[in-house]
């Protein structure tokens, strides 16, 4: 595929190539819907279907929510690594749609058990975890050499809009129609995405196998990849195991360890603010969608503006979270519609700062030949907090009051704080030397659930030195999803 000359080369990648735009829509169709899905049931069971224990309700729902990510991730890399991306692209969407319509149908017949929306949420959350870290690995496959950044910012930004749109519709659309209103959304959405993918045509495709897959000139590569690179033998090191990885980066696992600890506090925001809208608010599906924008529009903010603050990523990362840990007091002290909404902001700007300057922190500190191992415990690590903290906060949500769990947000994330600030004092000149803030903050930051698009460990081709930045928002919350997705 030639790039596009004149006028038309000037547009942007997701107009210029037909292939790609398709693939997008169908992007922002399955991202959207996932979100919708998620944060509208949840609205459902706290505040029509759970009567008894709302918390343990929806704490239980977002844990079963994220547990297929990290969960299926070896199943996930081999079934991408195997099969033509565009093949598993369409039947993750089309299994999805499948699923969400026949509960839809379900729904629409007679009140639907609570067990069955697990079920669907399962199922649903598996396809979506196939789905996006497959798209972002058959970006390379769908766009020219020199549109390959262009494309894969305009995918993880939009990703992050889509999660924004999902969030704000989901609890709007269950006051509105219900939950049969909803599931049916999500399975025509769904279902829309796989007839996208099913009808585009991804230039340079070949079988799985052949060394040539997601090459534009799969003879040429097949070739070479039967030629090693000259002195390869010599200079190729042995792949090293994940705790070997890790044991020789002592500081780098303590300030994993440190953001492990804070998501238990920071992701359970999920489960404290539909609860908190219900039951001390005593307002409707309209102010939780109200805090899911607060929150997604800070976290865009904090993912722009975060990599031009100055100091070094340990002082940055631990201030980010003395600050979260104040605007999540907030709530607590002050019951008022806006100082939450405010509050949100502020926690989305952390999450998006704190992103944005780890994932070029890492980037820069973890040698190239470790960068996916790195990267695979890094998101096995913080994506498992996320049901834990789901379980935790639902339980507590039962028996204390949301606004006191928001001060239980706040006291858990002082300590976190405390000790980031330590390990990076302590680490200082041996372990920070490595990284400028002005050259080091060049990712984006994508505030995701756990799951959410880019796999960060590609074995089907994707340069392991490239690591979606949803991974690493995982750090504070997941919107969900969720560091924040």
């Amino acid at each position: 595929m030639s790039a596009a000359k004149g006028p038309r080369g000037r547009l942007p990648v997701v107009l210029r190539n037909p292939a790609f735009g398709a693939v997008w829509i169908a992007q922002v169709l399955t991202q959207a819907s996932a979100r919708m899905f998620q944060v509208g049931i949840v609205w459902w069971l706290v505040q029509y279907a759970a009567e008894s224990e709302p918390g343990l309700a929806s704490g239980a729902f977002l844990a079963v929510s994220t547990l297929p990510a990290v969960a299926l991730a070896p199943v996930v890399a081999a079934v991408i690594a195997r099969n033509p991306y565009r093949s598993v692209l369409a039947v993750a969407a089309a299994a999805a749609g499948l699923v969400a319509a026949c509960t839809a149908a379900w729904a629409f017949t007679t009140p639907l058990p609570m067990g069955v929306a697990y079920g669907a949420a399962l199922l649903i959350s598996g396809c979506q975890a196939l789905f996006d870290p497959c798209l972002t690995t058959s970006v390379p496959e769908l766009v020219d050499d020199a549109d390959i950044e262009a494309a894969t910012g305009f995918e993880l930004s939009t990703q992050s809009l889509a999660g924004l749109a999902g969030g704000l519709l989901g609890p709007l659309v269950v006051d509105a129609w219900g939950l049969p209103g909803i599931v049916a959304g999500c399975a025509g959405a769904y279902l829309l995405a796989a007839g996208l993918i099913g009808v585009t045509r991804f230039p340079g495709t070949a079988p799985r196998g052949t060394g040539a897959e997601g090459t534009r000139d799969g003879g040429a590569a097949a070739q070479l990849a039967e030629k090693p690179a000259p002195g390869s033998e010599q200079h190729a090191a042995p792949r090293r195991t994940l705790r070997r990885i890790l044991a020789e980066m002592p500081f780098i696992r303590r300030v994993l360890l440190c953001f492990a600890a804070a998501n238990v506090f920071t992701t359970a925001v999920f489960v404290v603010m539909p609860l908190y809208t219900a039951s001390v608010l005593r307002a409707d599906g309209a102010t939780v969608a109200l805090l899911e924008a607060s929150l997604g529009i800070g976290t865009l903010a904090g993912s722009f503006t975060g990599g031009r603050l100055p100091g070094r990523p340990t002082s940055v990362g631990a201030v980010c979270l003395g600050l979260m840990a104040a605007s999540f007091a907030l709530p607590g002290i002050l019951a008022d519609r806006t100082a939450y909404a405010a509050a949100m902001v502020v926690a989305g700007w952390c999450v998006g700062a704190v992103g944005v300057r780890f994932v070029a922190f890492f980037q820069r500190l973890v040698p190239p030949a470790d960068k996916p191992g790195f990267f695979a415990v890094m998101q096995s690590l913080l994506g498992a907090t996320f049901p834990l903290a789901s379980l935790l906060f639902g339980v507590l949500g039962d028996q204390i009051s949301p606004r006191t769990l928001c001060l239980v947000q706040a006291i858990g994330l002082v300590p976190v704080a405390i000790a980031l600030w330590w390990t990076g004092a302590r680490g200082n000149a041996a372990d920070e030397r490595t990284y400028s803030p002005d050259t080091g903050a060049t990712a984006t930051a994508v505030a995701q659930p756990p799951g959410a698009a880019g796999s960060e460990e590609s074995p089907s081709g994707q340069d392991p030195g490239h690591v979606p930045s949803d991974a690493t928002t995982a750090t504070a919350t997941a919107t969900a999803e969720g560091g924040a997705r």
